[in-house]
């Protein structure tokens, strides 16, 4: 069956969007890289001025003498002094080139990003996740190859790690380049929260179930997931789809094997049970992963085990003094984990996704400055953004994580996390066919409350496979 139009199939999300109306950040959203992720659309923030003056050299090296401004939209990186740093180290390079931040919360960017390129109009350079969405805005991508090519030259493709560059690859063709990556299925755990209540870091889905029936029985939350988001529910039932068998999971994705397999229907049992088991804690479809749960773990330090990503490793160095005073307090002992779902004795393996890639918009009339933009940001930038804030693992070979200031449960943590990305990943984590992942998602909000069977969910699942286009 031949692909929609990426044009048509715009055109109808467009529709969509506008008679659903720009309202605050839905549940269907993107990655937490950032507390952007969990917000309504935020306010622009507009970098400062970095230089007040240039010499010839930067002159030339900017593309001349008069002054240009490009807009660069994304929810992630969000504000703060991360990517200030970063704006300000650009427009130290380019001092004819300011940066206009608009830092929008993930779903409202997506839809500002729909109605403002139909219109014509958009971002230069704007934010971008793997699977569905890239593709969603294909019309409106310039294709990055040549200056690819022209700017690092033949077989530039060799700097990035190669899962990532492979995500990205459409026929040959790059129409967003990777700023950083991260990964998917982890657990973190307060080491001393569950040595108080006499337990030890679970390994198992059993090991979880005793730890939920300890905790309960203590008054205290069990494993918390914020399941009123549908990008941690499908990061979790991934990781366990993943830890029962990743070949049968992703053929399914791609309609070849079909979702009411054995295999799958088993990870769909898994997921019911963290909900009637008591794994997960009661009211968990009713919070958000950001700010409802992670506060509760990262602030207040009242809860002894949270599912979020890798990218929660940024904890560590963002200096933010409510992580300081818990998190990051002295004697603090987390642990970043993975679960055995299945109980066969072996750890789930991880998915991975480029956490966001950079693209370029056709319509730009800045196409050259936004280029030295992405180009930068790339490089000298992922040096700041993942070489000292951890705000993602590298998408770059050459990039060694030696992160100033970092404690020793965070090397702890960072070590198990690259160690895992090494070697134990099933595969990506962004599905690219939107309408599916939509119904699983749905599905996965109704086996949590119990209103179908792990089979009954399957069999909708399937029928919506089918009639995916792929």
């Amino acid at each position: 069956m031949k692909k929609k139009t990426v044009s048509m199939g715009l055109a109808l999300l467009l529709t969509a969007s506008l008679l659903a109306g720009c309202g605050g950040k839905g549940s269907d959203g993107g990655n937490a890289g950032s507390t952007a992720d969990s917000g309504a659309a935020q306010d622009t923030a507009v970098s400062d001025d970095a230089s007040g003056s240039s010499d010839a050299a930067a002159d030339s090296e900017s593309g001349g003498g008069e002054q240009v401004t490009i807009n660069f939209q994304t929810w992630n990186p969000g504000e703060g002094v991360p990517v200030d740093e970063v704006l300000a180290a650009f427009e130290a390079k380019y001092p004819n080139i300011k940066v206009n931040h608009i830092v929008v919360g993930y779903t409202d960017h997506v839809e500002k990003l729909k109605i403002d390129m139909v219109s014509g109009e958009g971002a230069d350079v704007f934010g971008m996740q793997t699977g569905a969405t890239i593709k969603e805005f294909r019309d409106f991508e310039v294709d990055l190859t040549p200056l690819a090519e022209e700017t690092w030259g033949e077989g530039w493709q060799d700097q990035y790690i190669d899962f990532c560059i492979d995500l990205l690859n459409e026929d040959g063709k790059y129409y967003g380049l990777p700023l950083g990556l991260t990964y998917a299925g982890f657990t973190w755990a307060d080491v001393k929260m569950l040595k108080d209540n006499g337990l030890e870091v679970p390994k198992s889905y059993d090991d979880l179930k005793k730890c939920a029936d300890v905790l309960r029985a203590n008054g205290q939350y069990p494993l918390t997931i914020g399941a009123k988001d549908a990008w941690i529910n499908i990061d979790t039932w991934m990781s366990m789809a993943n830890d029962i068998n990743p070949e049968k999971l992703y053929s399914a994705i791609e309609g070849e094997t079909p979702f009411t397999d054995p295999d799958l229907v088993e990870s769909f049992r898994i997921w019911q049970s963290c909900f009637t088991d008591g794994i997960f804690q009661d009211g968990a479809l009713g919070v958000g992963v950001y700010p409802d749960t992670t506060d509760l773990f990262e602030k207040e330090g009242s809860i002894p085990m949270i599912q979020n990503g890798s990218w929660a490793a940024s904890l560590y160095v963002d200096g933010d003094p409510d992580h300081e005073r818990v998190f990051n307090s002295e004697g603090a002992n987390h642990d970043i984990l993975l679960i055995d779902w299945n109980n066969d004795g072996k750890i789930c393996p991880i998915s991975a996704s480029v956490d966001v890639c950079l693209c370029i918009n056709k319509n730009s009339k800045n196409q050259e400055a936004a280029w030295k933009f992405v180009d930068f940001m790339l490089h000298e930038g992922q040096d700041i953004l993942v070489g000292k804030y951890l705000q993602y693992c590298p998408s770059r070979k050459d990039m060694v994580l030696a992160i100033p200031g970092i404690s020793e449960d965070g090397q702890k943590n960072l070590d198990y996390i690259v160690e895992q990305s090494k070697n134990n990943i099933a595969g990506y984590r962004e599905m690219p066919y939107a309408d599916l992942k939509q119904v699983i998602s749905d599905q996965l909000t109704v086996l949590a409350l119990g209103d179908a069977t792990p089979e009954e969910a399957a069999t909708i699942i399937e029928a919506a496979s089918q009639a995916q286009v792929r």
